[in-house]
């Protein structure tokens, strides 16, 4: 079985990824988690990821894919939930090409919903508690633009 959950930063994807992957014993995939890994080993696709995400924009969709399509084949037979990704049409369209590869569908989608002065809020928070660079007012503003922009139109996608 395998999931995929939406939601604009800090809607708590996280949250209720983990909470549905320990419910039905799913791998919890976060492009988040995954970037940030990348970037802390200091790969060549960490360091330029970083770059973006520092300045709240989205990574490229083929370093995205790539690390995707690597991950799910070494998960082959694992059910998952995807959290935070695709967050465009394009790369919606290359997840669907990259799960035709290896056999793979999405069984349930989920959209969780939050208002804008929430997720500020929440996010503002976040930021003085972790310490987390990428969670400046700025870029957390910046960020919602880019969701509304171009994650919201893979509602109508799926």
């Amino acid at each position: 079985m395998n999931f995929l959950i939406m939601g604009p930063p800090g809607a708590g994807k996280g949250t209720q990824a983990k909470i549905l992957a320990e419910k039905y014993n799913l791998m919890h995939l976060s492009t988040g988690d995954m970037l940030r890994h990348e970037i802390d080993n200091q790969s060549d696709i960490g360091l330029k990821a970083k770059n973006y995400m520092n300045q709240g924009f989205l990574v490229p969709d083929d370093v995205l894919l790539s690390i995707m399509e690597n991950t799910l084949t070494s998960l082959e037979g694992i059910g998952i939930i995807l959290d935070g990704f695709p967050r465009t049409i394009p790369q919606a369209e290359g997840l669907e090409a990259i799960f035709q590869k290896l056999d793979l569908q999405i069984d349930y989608v989920i959209n969780v919903h939050v208002d804008e002065d929430i997720l500020i809020n929440r996010l503002t928070n976040r930021a003085k508690k972790s310490g987390r660079t990428d969670d400046t007012e700025e870029v957390i503003i910046n960020r919602q633009k880019v969701y509304s922009e171009l994650t919201e139109p893979l509602i109508q996608f799926y």
